[in-house]
């Protein structure tokens, strides 16, 4: 999971309250049962000490829930009685879970929201493409490439005599300035939108040309599929299926590159690399220490956790400033911070690795992961 859409959490100081909540609807008492939900995430905040104001605004925010079309579940975070961040989660989260707390309590956003990578999807005809974003919680339409046009469009049949070679090099380059206009597009809007996979959709020659033309950077989480066209009303379904393929099979290949990552620089089992004097640090971490250190040096790409850690549920001593943490207090204050406060560990280095444009990968149970299962994998290596 990427961990750029967190960055508004950390521009404002604490305490926060954190709610996560089920919001299906799938039952004749779904509404009562609701009701009931929302009680418990007023007792909740308000026996941990939250303020009434800031109670009261994750109070109005739950009020506005759908009657239908909601989400599986739902998760706030609130300050200074303002709602900052309302998320739908891909899966209903087990129980009502309200806390406040000096920082946002964001770790179960690692398997609640799911791992799924968002994705701009470009339609590709002769014509040109329409661009839609898909993402956990939306399916949008950014933009569309129109395609170069040609005199001798309009014919109703190819000419067979002495001018044919002279239409089709003309249709056929036509095309290819379609194609260079299509991957154009793509390129400028990549950036942007914050995808992390492309889907290629529609006529096949025309989606593999655009492929071509792609940049290696994109190309490398670039797929094509069978199915999808730009024509009004054209079915998705098969598309949407291919997608949600797609999408599993890169979130599952993203994992297991990690972890390989993560096995390699680690070293041999029981070989404690972070502290060995001769050779250093390899390009991953694991551990309480390693890790922190290493968050703290913006060295992390990517967060290991494993559901249950015993080393995420410790706390770290915070400050302020996102890189402000450490595993003793007096490290804290020895690095400056004159108030250190206590904090989960696990929320302390999310924030530490979003801040720094990291992202966090669930390593699900029965999976080889780090020990006590928090590891990272390193940028680069001390």
């Amino acid at each position: 999971m990427e961990l750029g859409f967190l960055k508004p959490l950390f521009t404002k100081p604490g305490p926060w309250a954190s709610v996560y909540i089920d919001t299906t609807r799938a039952t004749e008492d779904a509404q009562k049962i609701q009701q009931l939900r929302e009680r418990s995430v007023a007792s909740q905040l308000i026996e941990a000490g939250a303020d009434a104001y800031t109670t009261r605004a994750v109070m109005n925010t739950l009020a506005q829930e759908p009657v239908s079309g909601a989400p599986p579940g739902r998760a706030l975070f609130a300050t200074g009685a303002e709602v900052v961040l309302d998320l739908p989660l891909a899966v209903s989260p087990p129980e009502v879970e309200a806390t406040w707390s000096i920082l946002p309590h964001i770790a179960p956003l690692a398997w609640l929201r799911g791992d799924e990578p968002s994705c701009l999807v470009a339609y590709v005809d002769r014509t040109g493409a329409d661009l839609e974003l898909r993402d956990a919680d939306r399916r949008e339409t950014v933009g569309q490439a129109q395609g170069k046009e040609w005199q001798g469009r309009g014919h109703r049949s190819v000419p067979t005599d002495r001018y044919e070679w002279h239409y089709r090099n003309k249709v056929e380059n036509a095309w290819n300035e379609t194609a260079d206009i299509i991957t154009a597009e793509l390129a400028r809007r990549w950036p942007e939108s914050g995808a992390e996979l492309l889907v290629l959709a529609g006529d096949s020659r025309e989606r593999r040309a655009v492929y071509n033309r792609l940049p290696e950077r994109i190309q490398a989480v670039t797929v094509e599929v069978e199915n999808g066209s730009r024509s009004p009303g054209a079915s998705k379904r098969l598309l949407d299926q291919q997608i949600t393929q797609a999408r599993e099979k890169f979130a599952h290949d993203r994992l297991e590159s990690a972890l390989e990552r993560f096995r390699i620089g680690r070293g041999k089992p029981g070989e404690h690399r972070e502290s060995t004097v001769d050779t250093g640090p390899g390009e991953a971490a694991e551990g309480m220490p390693a890790v922190v250190d290493a968050v703290r040096n913006h060295q992390v790409a990517t967060l290991l956790l494993t559901p249950d850690a015993s080393d995420a549920r410790r706390e770290v001593w915070i400050g302020p400033g996102v890189d402000d943490v450490a595993v003793q207090r007096g490290q804290a204050q020895a690095m400056g911070v004159a108030k250190p406060e206590r904090a989960r560990a696990d929320d302390a280095l999310l924030r530490s690795a979003a801040a720094a444009g990291g992202e966090v990968l669930l390593v699900p149970d029965g999976m080889p992961g780090p020990a006590g299962g928090l590891g990272a994998v390193l940028r680069w290596s001390m």
